[in-house]
């Protein structure tokens, strides 16, 4: 019996020395899963009410070319900020960065997903407070350096109906006053630039300010930090409370204030 045991222990030792099994990054990657947090552009595309054209994709050849083979090809306009889209912090704040100066490690990272639906959902003027931050962060410990942090709202759901997404399907910039949907306090805003080290703030709304803002606090505190935006981020219901990795990428513009955005989030088989 003890000859079995000492033998059992040996083996138990060589198990534990064995080295791990390495995979690629590419077998990782395919052992997560996928998620697109974009919105697909045309023409139900939303916009601010007073930009005077939305998305629009013109045909300039979809055909049989005179050399016998098929050929299509687009041209597009579109607006900076409209559908899932951008806000460099140049947006609101002088001399910080365009849309082409913004690091691409400030476009990637571990996401927190803090989950404000039953708060919005009879209250489209909701102001997401430092309060629900911390009730996060009890629950869940303390939001992580470096991390991209996203609110849920339930807003999602709505689009692209713009009468329930936005408050008013109304266009001009009499339409302005009418606009109602949840969005992130200043008092919020300017906790987390003080209290904790995030690099994005998303959110599933047209604005990182509520509907009813008229001056646009949180954009400004934000912004004013070099902390890049999400607006319209779509799908956030398929993200875990934390341990997504979100990749962030907009168009390239030299010298914008935002662009079209393909928002993308890898989610590992362990996440929470």
């Amino acid at each position: 019996m003890k000859k079995l045991a000492a033998i059992l222990f040996l083996f138990a030792i060589a198990c534990k020395e064995q080295p791990a099994k390495k995979i690629s990054l590419s077998q990782m990657l395919a052992s997560g899963t996928w998620v697109d947090l974009s919105y697909s552009f045309d023409s139900h595309t939303l916009y601010w009410p007073n930009n005077p054209t939305g998305f629009k994709l013109d045909t300039q050849f979809n055909g049989i070319t005179p050399a016998g083979f098929y050929y299509s090809s687009n041209q597009f306009f579109a607006p900076e900020h409209g559908g899932t889209h951008l806000d460099a912090p140049v947006h609101f704040a002088k001399g910080k960065w365009s849309s082409d100066e913004i690091p691409l490690q400030n476009l990637l990272g571990q996401s927190v997903v803090i989950d404000v639906s039953s708060k919005t959902k009879d209250n489209a003027d909701y102001l997401i407070t430092v309060a629900d931050a911390e009730a996060w962060e009890k629950e869940n410990g303390k939001i992580p350096d470096n991390a991209v942090l996203l609110f849920k709202t339930g807003w999602g759901q709505y689009y692209p109906d713009a009468a329930k997404y936005l408050g008013t399907a109304e266009k001009g910039t009499d339409a302005i006053p009418k606009l109602h949907f949840p969005s992130i306090s200043p008092e919020l805003a300017a906790w987390l630039v003080k209290n904790r080290k995030v690099k994005a703030i998303g959110i599933d709304t047209a604005s990182v300010d509520y509907g009813q803002s008229k001056d646009f606090k949180t954009h400004q505190i934000i912004y004013a930090e070099n902390i890049v935006g999400f607006e319209n981020v779509a799908n956030i219901e398929k993200l875990p409370t934390k341990g997504a990795f979100i990749i962030a990428l907009p168009m390239k513009i030299k010298g914008g204030t935002g662009g079209p955005l393909r928002l993308i989030a890898w989610i590992p088989g362990n996440a929470d």
